[in-house]
């Protein structure tokens, strides 16, 4: 559906759709803002949109910004009632065991939690909202979740993208060098991004059985 909808779009329009799907999902609103991300990379990498990778990453970037900070805003006005009509709303999304764990990370971690949630898709929907809600300084706030913002969309655009065309030139043997070596960066970056995200939610001296992420499905 993503695909179709970008394709039927002049490319300005791009831009403006992967920056507001960002900055609704950063609202705490669970959209697929990650996914229109990843697919406006790829079809640009494939020739079938005139995009720019840099203008994706900047639209997504500044749409994850805006977003986490409108949400803290909101956050800090209405806390825990936000949660819970958030959580009859989307149970999937803002159950008591999600919002319970969101806090408990946050709670312990500050901003590093703010810039390590924003790679885990649980946290990534809670930072602002819940950072308001648990009156954390707004600078501190702005600070972490622009470089978490910054590093994600950018990171995911240019690590699909340069992916779309390693794959497109399949025939040049240097092609498929390129692709395997972004593929392992990629796995690589992966999973020292969710190991570090691991480690903030259950410390050395915390049985990782003890903080356990809720399951979303």
């Amino acid at each position: 559906m993503a695909d179709h909808l970008l394709q039927a779009i002049p490319p300005l329009a791009v831009y403006l759709v992967v920056g507001l799907m960002l900055l609704t999902e950063s609202l705490g609103i669970p959209v697929p803002g990650e996914i229109m991300l990843v697919s406006a990379a790829l079809l640009g990498a494939q020739h079938k949109l005139g995009v720019s990778p840099a203008w994706i990453a900047a639209c997504g970037s500044a749409g994850a910004i805006a977003g986490d900070s409108i949400g803290f805003a909101i956050g800090r006005r209405f806390g825990g009632r936000l949660f819970g009509w958030l959580g009859r709303r989307f149970p999937r999304h803002f159950g008591p065991a999600h919002v319970a764990f969101a806090e408990r990370v946050f709670i312990r971690h500050g901003v590093w939690a703010v810039f390590f949630g924003r790679f885990v898709a649980v946290l990534r929907i809670f930072a602002g909202p819940l950072a308001g809600s648990l009156r954390m300084p707004y600078l501190k706030f702005l600070v972490a979740n622009a470089c978490g913002g910054i590093a994600w969309a950018a990171g995911i655009t240019y690590l699909i993208w340069f992916l779309g065309v390693a794959a497109e030139q399949w025939l040049s043997w240097l092609s498929w060098v390129g692709l395997g070596a972004a593929m392992a960066a990629g796995l690589t970056i992966s999973v020292l991004l969710r190991r570090k995200a691991r480690r903030l939610a259950h410390p050395p001296d915390q049985p990782a059985g003890a903080v356990r992420e809720p399951s979303r499905s």
